[in-house]
């Protein structure tokens, strides 16, 4: 089946390079130039172009050189306006065929963030940022905007400002002067880059501000380079924070896996509105700004694990479309535990996954009244928005379905050598899920008959398409890490009886043995009971600084228990917990990561929806298009 979110003829005709001049103009909030394409036609007489297109200016087309007739075609509300092109020439299977498109973006573009120098962490410069996961691309540049298509890229961009995109730079060099010595928002610098590696449309990505560059330290014998991109104001905690793991993370994966592919692994550190905890941009990592990971102490780091295991399982072997999308995030999910039982335990291992069903059970719960969404597999309808099913799902049945494998096949040990099978057999490629099941398949018939006796006994239909509040199995986890977390969660749910909580014999350092993920899941545990009384939740808040900490994953947990609707006190809560999202709590920091702001603002609205109503209507043009979009769904507000 096509994929059912573009408009574009990529069966008929395919991009197989983009070459892209931009000028970036801060004043119009626009980006403006031209994308040439070229393409492989796999039928006779095809007559047409389409492509995805979303709020773009088209001025002119030519094709193999010649002007060209267009027509932007009505608006979709989801998928855009396509764009259709008239070839000047009867083409046959296999011919090549130059399409360039001139055009600008718009000011209401899904694609791109402008930020005012008031928003960054320096607040002398604006800044720019893309998101282009799942269907936004079309808003950057007129693209087949699927990730059935795989491309290669190479971009021109013109601005005041120093310029990233998810590729190879070519100049300026990154480790010399900013801005290749120019003067920073004054002096026009183009730089150059080149994707050589096929990627999906939604991995080509922009940033663009006062950004600087720090190498991390090579690995020996490796021909990959690693570094971080911040402002100046944050590189030194940001390089301090991702120094000592990153290039680690990378050469251990390589080493499950097989070598990493994309040559440059940096990191950027973004400003706050970003929507994600990460986004896996080619080359070019997308990393949560300083008030989610910079923690100070290295414990959310692992995020990084994430993001660099993409490099193999979505930018690597794709998806071939949203129907699909476990098969980026499942795969990924499951790798970066596989990793962290590599780096720490395999106590860590089974701890993220305690941590993660909490965050599966409430999406699950979320999707109640839409059970479609709580499928791993969803068969999305044409012009369907992919964004509307979007939670840990994926993430987490996924990763559950591959760690159930694996034990049914008989342990990690011969489950890797498959997995190293997979990638190799995929790598470059967009595919499905019946693909993937085939591959599997065809594994391990050639490891035995009881191999394929364990395959089909597992409920497939169940982890594909079941529906409800929980997996087709009862899954196990280590909970060896979880054990001393459990237990005073017990305690405190013992003590909910008692009159006066400050009278406990609870003492602020009981957490000082916990890590961070210890104290997440301290923090879930005691959201399994009955709520706690008002007074009992505020006491622990104090008590271990939870309701205060700069720990964003801590603080999270602590408004998710607090705004519990069945506590008689969760809305005296309310307003503090909008404004940390805003960042009106003092920090002056916006809580943009959808994993944040979403659910808690959700939480504020189900106890008091005049103050998350308002507190977002206030604050709403600084988060991203995006989470703006989402939001405004969750509260009603559209």
């Amino acid at each position: 089946m096509p994929d059912p979110t573009t408009q574009s003829n990529y069966l008929s005709i395919t991009t197989e390079h983009v070459a892209f001049e931009w000028k970036v103009d801060f004043a119009k909030k626009v980006i403006s130039g031209s994308a040439l394409h070229t393409m492989k036609v796999h039928a006779n007489g095809v007559k047409e172009a389409l492509f995805d297109t979303s709020d773009l200016h088209v001025s002119s087309v030519e094709t193999d050189g010649a002007s060209a007739k267009f027509e932007l075609q009505a608006k979709h509300d989801v998928m855009g306006s396509a764009l259709r092109v008239l070839l000047n020439k009867e083409v046959s299977d296999g011919t090549e065929v130059k399409v360039k498109v001139f055009y600008e973006t718009s000011q209401n573009s899904t694609a791109l963030q402008w930020l005012e120098k008031e928003q960054t962490q320096g607040k002398e410069f604006p800044y720019l940022f893309s998101q282009c996961q799942p269907i936004y691309a079309r808003a950057l540049a007129p693209l087949q905007d699927t990730p059935s298509v795989k491309l290669t890229y190479s971009a021109s961009v013109t601005s005041v400002l120093p310029v990233l995109l998810s590729a190879i730079r070519k100049s300026p060099p990154s480790d010399g002067p900013p801005h290749g010595g120019k003067v920073i928002g004054k002096d026009l610098v183009t730089y150059t880059y080149d994707q050589p590696t096929g990627i999906p449309s939604y991995l080509i990505a922009i940033a663009c501000g006062d950004v600087v560059y720090r190498p991390f330290p090579k690995p020996e014998g490796k021909t990959w380079s690693t570094g971080i991109w911040a402002e100046p104001q944050t590189i030194d905690a940001a390089y301090w924070e991702f120094s000592e793991d990153t290039a680690k993370f990378l050469a251990a994966e390589e080493k499950v896996v097989v070598p990493y592919k994309f040559g440059v692994y940096d990191l950027l550190v973004l400003p706050p509105s970003f929507p994600y905890g990460g986004m896996e941009n080619a080359c070019l990592s997308f990393l949560t700004p300083i008030s989610a990971l910079l923690a100070g102490d290295r414990t959310l780091v692992d995020v990084v694990v994430h993001e660099l295991t993409h490099s193999w399982f979505g930018n690597g072997v794709t998806h071939t479309d949203a129907t699909h999308f476990w098969l980026n995030e499942g795969w990924t999910t499951y790798m970066e535990r596989v990793l962290q039982q590599v780096l720490h335990s395999p106590a860590h291992r089974g701890f993220s996954y305690l941590i993660g069903s909490k965050s599966l059970q409430s999406a699950l719960k979320q999707f109640e009244s839409r059970p479609k969404y709580q499928r791993l597999v969803i068969d999305f309808d044409f012009g369907e928005d992919p964004d509307d099913a979007y939670s840990t799902i994926p993430y987490e049945k996924g990763s559950n379905l591959l760690l159930y494998l694996e034990r049914k096949l008989g342990g990690l040990d011969v489950f890797l050598p498959y997995v190293k099978d997979y990638v190799n057999t995929f790598m470059g490629q967009s595919i499905n899920t019946s693909q993937w099941k085939a591959h599997l398949y065809d594994y391990w018939r050639k490891q035995g008959d009881n191999k394929i006796e364990a395959l089909d006994s597992i409920d497939w239909e169940g982890w594909f398409h079941g529906e409800g509040p929980s997996l087709p199995v009862e899954m196990e986890y280590d909970m060896t890490l979880a054990k001393e977390a459990y237990a005073l969660a017990e305690k405190w749910d013992s003590s909910r009886n008692t009159a006066d909580p400050a009278t406990l014999h609870f003492k602020s350092n009981d957490l000082d043995g916990f890590d961070s993920n210890q104290k997440v899941v301290f923090l879930e545990r005691l959201q399994s009971y009955p709520s706690l009384p008002a007074a009992h939740v505020n006491h622990l808040g104090k008590l271990y600084s939870v309701a205060t900490t700069s720990n964003a994953e801590i603080r999270f947990r602590f408004y998710e228990l607090a705004l519990d609707p069945s506590n008689a006190g969760a809305k005296s809560l309310a307003q503090e917990a909008a404004k940390w999202v805003i960042g009106d709590d003092g920090t002056g920091i916006l809580k943009g990561r959808m994993k944040f702001c979403r659910p808690v603002l959700r939480a504020v609205n189900r106890v008091d929806p005049q103050t998350a109503k308002e507190a977002f209507t206030k604050s709403k043009m600084a988060f991203h298009p995006i989470a703006r979009k989402l939001i405004e769904k969750d509260l009603s507000l559209v």
